[in-house]
């Protein structure tokens, strides 16, 4: 089992893991947060099917952050009891390019369909 294997780290290095895991796991549910609003809150937004699909599309990648919000906690603690390197999270571009792509398709309906 990984959390036998190595040495135990400084607890203020397992304590910082654990607030960076929580620091992806409040970005997951602003995400979750996000969808239930557009679903619930703005129903004239825009047709129900590009709704439907900003709701989905908001959801999976809530999911899809928590899920890796897991793995790279564990990843650090692993090579934090090794002694190696911290890898480098190359998610932090691709939250951007999606926040990027929902942000465009919210104003492209909003402006295309306001009331």
């Amino acid at each position: 089992m990984w959390r036998k294997a190595g040495k135990a780290p400084d607890y203020r290095f397992t304590l910082a893991n654990e607030r960076t895991f929580l620091a992806w796991i409040r970005t997951a549910l602003a995400f979750l947060a996000a969808a239930v609003g557009v679903d619930q809150l703005a129903p004239n937004i825009a047709p129900m099917l590009y709704r439907e699909i900003l709701v989905l599309v908001l959801s999976v990648f809530s999911a899809l952050l928590a899920f890796y919000a897991y793995r790279r906690w564990r990843s650090n603690e692993k090579a934090m009891r090794h002694e190696a390197e911290l890898t480098y999270p190359r998610t932090l571009a691709v939250i951007s390019f999606v926040m990027i792509a929902v942000i465009v398709f919210v104003v492209y309906l909003m402006l295309r369909y306001k009331a």
